[in-house]
């Protein structure tokens, strides 16, 4: 067996190995936690898993044997919702925010997602990728290994695929792997708020069609809420979409209760998201459909609005992950370390279950479960390197990065909690 790298000396080894399927309920709190143990690693993936000195037997004269120093090691950690790029900045509407001016009267101003589609179509390709590459390395910093990448702010053609080229690019060029998803329903053009339907069937007809045929993006989501896209127009369009091989995703119930999370039990969605106004009944659908619910708490720390009823979700075993929502406008933070502090402090989460929520079930709920999201034999070696004694302390001591170092594919990329990779190979 060959082995390239070999990782000893952890304290603590969360491996999050068993079901390799959202887990739910007990599940969530049930990790297995390894002492004094090592990683073997070959060609960027994990071959073997042990304790102590047992390494000794599989070392060649070329691997390179790197010592953990007793810290705390986890899969690394995996950002299942982001709409990373983007031009421009919101800043301009904090003040209205804080006065408690609510977000539809916001976009109805012109503010809103409005506000970035403008800036990002007026951004140029270089200016977005370098933008989108600088929130990268941000995450990357906080131990963050995959994330998912929406469009969403073009509603037209030209800009959303701007937006998806960018992210393939980055794909390509950075360490993280990206994720993408289509989400030309993310806001109703000014031009088309009288008549909805002319603006659905270019999302349907024209946008669809062409982003699966360039081979841009996985997922199809609808942001689906009052004033937005409604049931049954987000309905015709995830429906059109599973026609056509795109996976599927919902903005759901986040303000207001439409029905979205029954929906997404119904069209069997691979995750529905927000949904801190989903119904007790829409929770047992999506529950009994296993779709993972996407819970985005800083979003809710940031707009001072109240949290998903996570502890409910759980208790009607449904799988729940935890992602940033970053954004310009509800969540302007690439910080998934706040993310998981506030799965505890808000949405009274164990700090076992925001482990797995942003490691296997985060990975179920973008279709990498077989890659990513546990530390086992045959998975791509993403590992996050914590300065800290156990899971507790990543909770317990918030707002600040733990990250000693990330490996990606078995190469250290974060060192000393600073950016090591080779910037030159990004264009």
């Amino acid at each position: 067996m060959r082995v390239d790298v070999i990782i000893n000396n952890i304290g603590k080894l969360v491996t999050m190995r068993g079901k390799n399927s959202p887990r739910i309920k007990d599940e969530m709190n049930d990790l297995e936690i390894i002492e004094n143990a090592y990683i073997a690693i070959a060609d960027g993936k994990i071959v073997e898993v042990g304790t102590g000195n047992e390494y000794e037997n599989i070392v060649q004269e070329y691997t390179s044997i790197e010592n953990a120093n007793g810290l705390l090691v986890t899969p690394g950690l995996i950002d299942s919702h982001t709409h990373l790029v983007h031009g421009g900045s919101r800043e301009n509407e904090f003040s209205k925010k804080l006065a408690g001016v609510p977000y539809i009267e916001i976009l109805n101003q012109g503010g809103g997602i409005l506000s970035t589609v403008k800036s990002t179509k007026e951004a140029t390709f270089e200016e977005l990728y370098n933008k989108s590459r600088k929130s990268l390395d941000r995450m990357l910093e906080f131990g963050v290994t995959t994330v998912e990448a929406k469009s969403g702010y073009g509603l037209e053609l030209d800009t959303e695929l701007k937006q998806l080229k960018v992210a393939k690019k980055l794909n390509e060029n950075h360490p993280i792997d990206l994720v993408n998803t289509f989400l030309g329903a993310h806001a109703i053009p000014p031009e088309y708020k009288e008549n909805h339907k002319v603006y659905i069937d270019i999302i349907v007809e024209e946008m669809m069609p062409k982003v699966k045929d360039l081979g841009l993006a996985e997922f199809c989501d609808v942001f689906c809420e009052e004033g937005v896209f409604s049931i049954e127009e987000s309905a015709y369009i995830l429906s059109k979409a599973k026609e056509m091989g795109y996976k599927l995703k919902i903005h759901a119930d986040e303000i207001v209760s439409l029905g979205g999370a029954e929906l997404s039990a119904k069209l069997k969605c691979i995750s529905s998201d927000h949904l801190m106004a989903a119904s007790q009944e829409g929770l047992k659908e999506m529950a009994k459909n296993k779709v993972v619910a996407n819970l985005l708490p800083a979003t809710s720390f940031n707009l001072n609005k109240d949290y998903a009823n996570a502890r409910k979700m759980i208790d009607f075993n449904v799988p729940v992950s935890l992602s940033s929502d970053y954004n310009p406008g509800s969540c302007p933070s690439e910080n998934l370390q706040l993310v998981m502090q506030l799965g505890c402090l808000g949405l009274k989460m164990t700090p076992n279950e925001v482990l797995t929520a942003v490691t296997i079930n985060a990975a179920c709920s973008i279709n990498r479960h077989k890659e990513v999201g546990s530390i086992e034999i045959g998975k791509k070696a993403d590992l996050a390197v914590f300065d800290a004694p156990n899971i507790e302390y990543l909770m317990y001591h918030f707002g600040i990065n733990h990250i000693e170092r990330v490996y990606k594919e078995g190469k250290l990329v974060v060192d000393n909690k600073q950016i090591i990779y080779d910037n030159s190979i990004l264009g």
